[in-house]
């Protein structure tokens, strides 16, 4: 085989492995658009437990309006950074004395997507509960829920995407700061998806 050769069978092989990634690209942006964040309406479906992401203040605000609605006994906030009180997570946002002493939790053993899985995994089991409402942003949510049904594939989880201001999903390729986030994502899901499927977490489970 000549180098020509060998150059255009390597080329081509790019190409195709390229075309596979941007196929999946936009079939990833389109499952995250579907995911349009949800009113918080009178007859939603409550769950066990209500559980937080820490990665935008879209989604705390999201689980403390679902708490307050009832939609769930306890909310864990999963992700907390290592000294961070409640009072301090908690400071501007209105809830009463009440539902922050019985039926809030926070979580500070999760520094990642696959933490927040473990972290709510041991959560729900020392709580004896069986469904959670997942809150995180709708561009995290694939990645979020992948680790999440692995990890607990005996438990109802019930996504609650939200939406960032920053993150317009209307011509997303023509806004550098939305396409390199939903690249981004994209990329770590793909290596989530085939750390799974290759069983490199099945310690975690």
């Amino acid at each position: 085989m000549t180098r020509r050769q060998i150059f255009i069978g390597t080329a081509g092989i790019a190409g195709l492995l390229f075309a596979l990634w941007l196929a999946g690209l936009v079939l990833f942006v389109a499952r995250v658009t579907s995911y349009a964040e949800q009113p918080l309406a009178e007859n939603l479906q409550k769950t066990d437990a209500i559980v937080v992401l820490t990665g935008g203040s879209e989604r705390l605000q999201a689980g403390l309006d679902l708490l307050q609605a009832g939609k769930g006994a306890k909310l864990l906030i999963s992700g907390v950074h290592q000294g961070v009180s409640a009072d301090k997570v908690l400071e501007t946002r209105t809830i009463s004395d009440d539902l922050r002493s019985c039926c809030i939790a926070l979580g500070y053993a999760a520094d990642n997507t696959l933490g927040n899985a473990a972290e709510t995994n041991a959560f729900m089991k020392a709580e004896n509960f069986h469904s959670l409402r997942l809150v995180t942003a709708h561009y995290h949510m694939p990645r979020s829920l992948l680790f999440f049904s692995r990890m607990m594939p005996d438990m109802e989880i019930v996504p609650f995407p939200v939406s960032p201001d920053i993150v317009s999903l209307s011509d997303w390729w023509t806004r550098l700061g939305t396409a390199s986030l939903l690249i981004g994502e994209y990329n770590k899901y793909l290596y989530a998806w085939f750390s799974v499927v290759l069983g490199v977490h099945n310690a975690y489970r």
